[in-house]
């Protein structure tokens, strides 16, 4: 098995960062563990326990609303951080500032 370059050249010559990073992976996994919580159905496909007199079915997916929401805002976080980081260095590569 042919050994893989972590960084590769990019058109002008120069390196690139690699694409999958591990900041990014946790963007992804903060972006789909909203999907699997609710594809799961079998989690939560039941009445027990309820909450102010509402079935677990209902209140749970609720939660999710506000659970997705905080992972989706944490996602977006890391992405502007990774965004501003990669221009930083960008800019750093190429000797200007960073926009």
């Amino acid at each position: 098995m042919p050994d893989v370059p972590q960084e590769h050249e990019a058109a002008g010559g120069g390196t690139r960062e690699p694409t999958v990073t591990p900041l990014r992976v946790v963007i992804g996994v903060c972006l789909v563990i909203p999907f699997v919580a609710m594809l799961w159905v079998g989690s939560y496909a039941r009445v027990d326990p309820t909450f102010i007199g509402i079935p677990f079915f209902y209140w749970y997916q609720l939660l999710w609303v506000l659970i997705t929401t905080a992972l989706t805002m944490v996602a977006y976080k890391l992405w502007q951080h990774d965004q501003r980081s990669r221009a930083a260095a960008r800019a750093a590569r190429e000797g200007g500032a960073a926009r």
